[in-house]
Protein backbone atom coordinates (compact mmCIF):
# COMPACT_ATOMS: atom_id res chain seq x y z
CA UNK A 1 0.00 0.00 0.00
CA UNK A 2 1.04 3.45 -0.38
CA UNK A 3 2.65 4.97 2.51
CA UNK A 4 0.20 7.53 3.97
CA UNK A 5 1.61 10.84 4.30
CA UNK A 6 0.78 12.61 8.05
CA UNK A 7 -0.32 15.54 5.83
CA UNK A 8 -3.62 16.23 6.05
CA UNK A 9 -5.83 15.99 3.51
CA UNK A 10 -6.01 19.72 1.67
CA UNK A 11 -8.21 20.93 -1.12
CA UNK A 12 -5.91 23.36 -3.05
CA UNK A 13 -2.49 21.06 -2.54
CA UNK A 14 -3.20 17.40 -2.46
CA UNK A 15 -1.11 14.44 -2.53
CA UNK A 16 -1.73 12.85 -6.24
CA UNK A 17 0.57 9.45 -5.81
CA UNK A 18 -1.69 8.48 -2.26
CA UNK A 19 -5.21 10.42 -3.61
CA UNK A 20 -4.45 7.62 -6.75
CA UNK A 21 -3.83 4.54 -4.71
CA UNK A 22 -7.00 5.41 -2.58
CA UNK A 23 -8.91 5.29 -6.32
CA UNK A 24 -7.67 1.88 -6.96
CA UNK A 25 -9.41 0.75 -3.93
CA UNK A 26 -12.70 0.69 -5.53
CA UNK A 27 -11.48 1.74 -9.22
CA UNK A 28 -8.50 -0.57 -10.10
CA UNK A 29 -10.74 -2.78 -13.15
CA UNK A 30 -10.54 -1.00 -16.47
CA UNK A 31 -14.10 -0.97 -17.34
CA UNK A 32 -15.13 0.80 -13.99
CA UNK A 33 -12.85 3.79 -15.12
CA UNK A 34 -13.97 4.01 -18.61
CA UNK A 35 -17.28 4.41 -17.48
CA UNK A 36 -16.46 6.95 -14.75
CA UNK A 37 -14.86 8.79 -18.13
CA UNK A 38 -17.66 8.72 -20.19
CA UNK A 39 -19.92 9.96 -17.50
CA UNK A 40 -17.44 12.72 -16.53
CA UNK A 41 -17.27 13.66 -20.06
CA UNK A 42 -21.11 14.01 -20.23
CA UNK A 43 -21.50 15.57 -17.00
CA UNK A 44 -18.68 18.55 -17.43
CA UNK A 45 -19.96 18.40 -21.29
CA UNK A 46 -23.55 19.33 -19.50
CA UNK A 47 -22.01 21.68 -17.64
CA UNK A 48 -20.45 23.96 -20.30
CA UNK A 49 -23.67 23.78 -22.63
CA UNK A 50 -25.57 25.13 -19.85
CA UNK A 51 -22.82 27.70 -19.35
CA UNK A 52 -22.97 28.19 -22.88
CA UNK A 53 -26.74 28.51 -22.97
CA UNK A 54 -26.05 30.96 -20.19
CA UNK A 55 -23.63 33.40 -21.85
CA UNK A 56 -23.47 32.39 -25.77
CA UNK A 57 -19.81 32.91 -25.89
CA UNK A 58 -17.33 30.30 -26.74
CA UNK A 59 -14.68 32.48 -24.98
CA UNK A 60 -16.46 32.42 -21.90
CA UNK A 61 -15.86 28.47 -21.61
CA UNK A 62 -12.21 29.08 -21.66
CA UNK A 63 -11.93 31.12 -17.98
CA UNK A 64 -13.02 27.92 -16.00
CA UNK A 65 -11.27 25.52 -18.21
CA UNK A 66 -7.89 27.50 -17.24
CA UNK A 67 -9.10 28.03 -13.26
CA UNK A 68 -9.25 24.47 -13.43
CA UNK A 69 -6.26 23.35 -15.06
CA UNK A 70 -4.84 26.25 -13.08
CA UNK A 71 -5.60 24.47 -9.68
CA UNK A 72 -4.65 20.90 -10.83
CA UNK A 73 -1.18 21.72 -12.58
CA UNK A 74 0.50 21.72 -9.04
CA UNK A 75 -0.56 18.55 -7.75
CA UNK A 76 -0.45 16.38 -11.00
CA UNK A 77 2.08 14.52 -13.30
CA UNK A 78 2.80 16.50 -15.99
CA UNK A 79 1.60 13.77 -18.54
CA UNK A 80 -1.55 13.93 -16.41
CA UNK A 81 -2.45 17.63 -17.14
CA UNK A 82 -1.68 17.17 -20.48
CA UNK A 83 -4.37 14.13 -20.69
CA UNK A 84 -6.27 16.36 -18.51
CA UNK A 85 -5.93 19.42 -20.70
CA UNK A 86 -7.01 17.78 -24.05
CA UNK A 87 -10.07 15.95 -22.50
CA UNK A 88 -10.90 19.77 -21.18
CA UNK A 89 -10.25 20.93 -24.68
CA UNK A 90 -12.63 17.88 -26.23
CA UNK A 91 -15.62 18.81 -23.88
CA UNK A 92 -15.23 22.38 -24.33
CA UNK A 93 -14.94 21.80 -28.10
CA UNK A 94 -18.07 19.54 -28.02
CA UNK A 95 -20.05 21.97 -26.07
CA UNK A 96 -19.39 25.17 -28.41
CA UNK A 97 -19.53 22.60 -31.67
CA UNK A 98 -22.49 19.71 -30.68
CA UNK A 99 -25.32 21.88 -28.32
CA UNK A 100 -27.48 20.21 -26.95
CA UNK A 101 -31.23 22.07 -26.13
CA UNK A 102 -30.81 23.87 -21.92
CA UNK A 103 -33.08 20.64 -21.00
CA UNK A 104 -31.31 17.88 -22.43
CA UNK A 105 -28.48 19.52 -20.28
CA UNK A 106 -30.54 18.98 -16.96
CA UNK A 107 -31.64 15.51 -18.17
CA UNK A 108 -27.86 14.25 -18.81
CA UNK A 109 -26.42 15.28 -15.55
CA UNK A 110 -28.02 12.64 -13.19
CA UNK A 111 -28.76 10.54 -15.46
CA UNK A 112 -24.99 10.22 -16.76
CA UNK A 113 -23.96 10.86 -12.71
CA UNK A 114 -26.35 7.67 -11.39
CA UNK A 115 -24.93 5.59 -14.63
CA UNK A 116 -21.44 6.06 -12.94
CA UNK A 117 -22.54 5.73 -9.58
CA UNK A 118 -24.46 1.70 -10.46
CA UNK A 119 -20.94 0.80 -12.21
CA UNK A 120 -20.24 -0.18 -8.98
CA UNK A 121 -22.77 -2.59 -8.94
CA UNK A 122 -20.99 -4.86 -12.44
CA UNK A 123 -17.50 -3.87 -11.53
CA UNK A 124 -17.01 -5.14 -7.71
CA UNK A 125 -13.32 -5.60 -7.06
CA UNK A 126 -12.27 -3.18 -3.74
CA UNK A 127 -9.80 -3.36 -1.25
CA UNK A 128 -9.55 -2.58 2.52
CA UNK A 129 -9.63 1.33 2.59
CA UNK A 130 -9.44 1.40 6.32
CA UNK A 131 -6.43 3.50 6.31
CA UNK A 132 -6.74 5.86 3.52
CA UNK A 133 -10.41 6.72 5.22
CA UNK A 134 -8.51 7.56 8.50
CA UNK A 135 -7.27 10.25 6.01
CA UNK A 136 -9.93 11.42 3.36
CA UNK A 137 -12.65 10.84 5.66
CA UNK A 138 -15.94 11.25 3.78
CA UNK A 139 -17.72 14.55 3.59
CA UNK A 140 -17.66 18.25 2.24
CA UNK A 141 -14.09 18.36 1.88
CA UNK A 142 -13.37 14.78 0.29
CA UNK A 143 -16.05 15.43 -2.27
CA UNK A 144 -14.38 18.52 -3.35
CA UNK A 145 -11.39 16.98 -4.04
CA UNK A 146 -12.69 14.16 -5.85
CA UNK A 147 -14.44 16.56 -7.65
CA UNK A 148 -11.55 18.42 -8.77
CA UNK A 149 -9.02 15.14 -9.11
CA UNK A 150 -11.36 12.53 -10.85
CA UNK A 151 -10.63 13.23 -14.28
CA UNK A 152 -7.05 13.47 -13.83
CA UNK A 153 -6.95 10.13 -11.60
CA UNK A 154 -9.11 7.97 -14.44
CA UNK A 155 -6.71 9.38 -17.20
CA UNK A 156 -3.64 8.74 -15.30
CA UNK A 157 -5.42 4.57 -14.70
CA UNK A 158 -6.55 4.71 -18.03
CA UNK A 159 -3.23 5.98 -20.14
CA UNK A 160 -0.29 5.77 -17.86
CA UNK A 161 -0.96 3.09 -15.25
CA UNK A 162 -1.46 0.29 -18.46
CA UNK A 163 2.18 0.73 -18.82
CA UNK A 164 2.96 -0.02 -15.54
CA UNK A 165 1.11 -2.89 -14.44
CA UNK A 166 2.37 -3.69 -11.21
CA UNK A 167 1.55 0.27 -9.93
CA UNK A 168 -2.21 -1.20 -10.57
CA UNK A 169 -2.39 -3.58 -7.94
CA UNK A 170 0.76 -3.09 -5.67
CA UNK A 171 0.36 -3.34 -2.48
CA UNK A 172 -3.39 -4.08 -2.74
CA UNK A 173 -4.89 -7.07 -0.35
CA UNK A 174 -8.29 -9.07 -1.86
CA UNK A 175 -9.10 -11.02 1.34
CA UNK A 176 -11.41 -8.21 1.53
CA UNK A 177 -12.58 -7.90 -2.24
CA UNK A 178 -16.56 -8.22 -2.74
CA UNK A 179 -15.67 -8.84 -6.72
CA UNK A 180 -16.76 -12.54 -7.87
CA UNK A 181 -14.62 -15.12 -6.92
CA UNK A 182 -13.31 -14.75 -11.09
CA UNK A 183 -12.59 -11.44 -10.84
CA UNK A 184 -10.45 -11.96 -7.59
CA UNK A 185 -8.63 -14.99 -9.28
CA UNK A 186 -7.53 -12.36 -12.25
CA UNK A 187 -6.92 -9.67 -10.10
CA UNK A 188 -5.01 -12.05 -7.38
CA UNK A 189 -2.75 -13.33 -10.24
CA UNK A 190 -2.13 -9.30 -11.92
CA UNK A 191 -0.97 -8.51 -8.74
CA UNK A 192 1.73 -11.63 -8.49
Amino acid sequence: MTRLTTRPMRLLLVEFNELYARHLCRHSQFGINVVHLLALFAIWYAVYGLLYCVVGLEWVLAVPAFAYLAAVAPNVPMRVLAATTLFLGLIVAAACFVPAPWWGYLIIIPVTYKAQAWSHRYFTIESDMTEYNKKYAKGPALFVVLLIYEVPLVLNFLLFAQSEPEALTKGMTFANASGSEEDQERAAAKAS
